[in-house]
């Protein structure tokens, strides 16, 4: 199975680890040309969601998971997938060690809306816990709320 390129909470490697036991951490990258937005606020949570989109220029720090099909189900099932809030996309991945083909979560709908204050440093915490430059993590936490 491809390479799972985490962003947002699931750069955590301790929520990882705990959600995907058998799927070990392989390296870290950037999603080159891909921005970190927020959408999902009409479902009727506390805020919107962390999702990516397509946008030249930009990027964004993802961690690398060699995932086992059994917790690949798993994730499916924690980030929507089976129902539909996210879909699976494939992109490569732009890592010290070459580029990696990855598939990810994108959230099924348009972008809007702002995360919650407690997400949003759940975020930063994640990125900053995945060894994500701090150039990044301060650009996370200093993004507007809802």
């Amino acid at each position: 199975m491809p390479l799972y390129a985490a962003y947002g909470s699931n750069l955590d490697p301790g929520r990882m680890r705990a959600t995907c036991p058998h799927s070990p951490q392989v390296d870290t990258g950037w999603l080159e040309g891909w921005r970190l937005t927020f959408a999902g606020a009409e479902l009727g949570w506390e805020g919107s969601l962390a999702t990516i989109v397509e946008s030249p220029g930009d990027r964004v720090f993802v961690a690398l998971y060699d995932v086992d099909t059994v917790d690949a189900a798993t994730l499916d099932e924690l980030e929507g997938a089976t129902g539909g809030v996210y879909r699976r996309l494939h992109a490569q991945v732009a890592t010290l060690n070459g580029d990696a083909s990855a598939w990810m979560y994108v959230f099924n709908g348009y972008e809007g809306g702002l995360p919650s204050s407690w997400y949003l440093a759940e975020l930063a915490a994640a990125a900053e816990k995945a060894g994500a430059p701090e150039d990044y993590v301060d650009a996370l936490r200093k993004r507007p709320t809802g």
